[in-house]
């Protein structure tokens, strides 16, 4: 095992899943730019209520766009991530419905049934079936690869959506914050970087061969189910994300079975700064025999807190499925 050996990482990934990685800060810049550009009808600005819907990736990345607004919007903000309309759906409700190649299923049948209820729809995605909805406005953005590296394009178009309906101030100097600290916080995480100097190739190197269990302040938890997700679709291995506030119920099941605390590493994903809660919940783990850890995010504004913890959690799950000598762009059967 070898993180930094290039030509390794070039035979286990042939489809150049890195570059991908790499490319985050700009897809963040060019998703915001493209939803500047975009128009939503006037009719729109009429709704009571959002609902945003998805499944999976794309209910991660409507997440983001969620936590960033909540604290200001004007209107309550619901993530759905079934594909049954609630009840409450109604021509007051404005439905943003996100799917990278517009072919989801469940996303798909949800907005269709929100237009027969007369609910404004507007679709996020590539093209697709949900690109070809009647009466649906539709914002596309074009992307390479699937949705597993199209965090920047699915949670910043919903994000200037949601600024366009009024339901949260400009964001553009968020933005701004937030690539700025995605490009500083990549300059130790790249491949090329050495492991000595690398903190993401070193994480990778303390998961082998453990189970994760992350903690993540509860504002932040969007990100901490960026983690997981990450973990199992690149290094095809274990994770679970856990939100601070229900730390409690995890203290209290760390007894048993005695030699999980030794195959577990317990890891913080928090702000810049520790806090009381977090710091008690990770002396319990450490003292219980468990290995732990913990990462901070980087900037001030909420936007980039989320944007650098995601992108610090791709490089530690490509290189973890190095570490694994596992193919990290494979998708797995089933």
């Amino acid at each position: 095992m070898n993180l930094d050996d290039l030509e390794h990482f070039r035979q286990l990934d042939p489809g150049n899943l890195l570059q991908r990685i790499d490319a985050l800060p700009t897809q963040v810049e060019a998703a915001w730019a493209l939803g500047q550009s975009l128009r939503l009808p006037g009719t729109f600005r009429n709704a009571a209520h959002v609902l945003i819907a998805g499944r999976d990736d794309s209910a991660i990345a409507g997440d983001f766009a969620r936590t960033v607004a909540l604290p200001e919007s004007r209107l309550p903000i619901t993530l759905w991530q079934t594909g049954d309309l609630p009840a409450w759906v109604n021509a007051q409700t404005l439905v943003i419905a996100i799917s990278f190649s517009g072919e989801t299923r469940e996303t798909v049948a949800l907005a269709e049934a929100a237009l027969t209820r007369g609910a404004p729809v507007l679709a996020i995605t590539t093209g697709g079936r949900l690109a070809a909805l009647p009466g649906a406005t539709v914002w596309a953005f074009p992307a390479e690869g699937d949705s597993r590296t199209a965090l920047g394009w699915l949670s910043l178009l919903t994000l200037a959506a949601l600024a366009k309906l009024g339901c949260v101030e400009d964001k553009t100097a968020d933005v701004a914050e937030a690539v700025s600290a995605l490009r500083m916080q990549q300059e130790s995480l790249r491949a090329e970087s050495p492991v000595m100097r690398n903190p993401a190739k070193r994480m990778a190197g303390q998961l082998l061969d453990r189970n994760a269990v992350l903690f993540v302040t509860d504002d932040l938890a969007p990100a901490g189910r960026y983690w997981q997700s990450k973990i199992n679709q690149f290094a095809k291995a274990w994770a679970q994300c856990l939100p601070l506030s229900e730390a409690g119920h995890a203290q209290a099941g760390t007894l048993f079975p005695e030699a999980m605390a030794d195959r577990t590493l317990t890891l913080f994903l928090r702000r810049s700064q520790s806090s009381p809660d977090s710091d008690a919940v990770r002396m319990h783990f450490l003292t219980s025999g468990f290995g732990t850890d913990f990462i901070n995010a980087v900037g001030e504004s909420r936007l980039a807190q989320l944007l650098t913890l995601a992108h610090y959690g791709d490089y530690v799950a490509y290189y973890l499925a190095i570490c694994y000598e596992v193919e990290p762009d494979r998708a797995m059967d089933g």
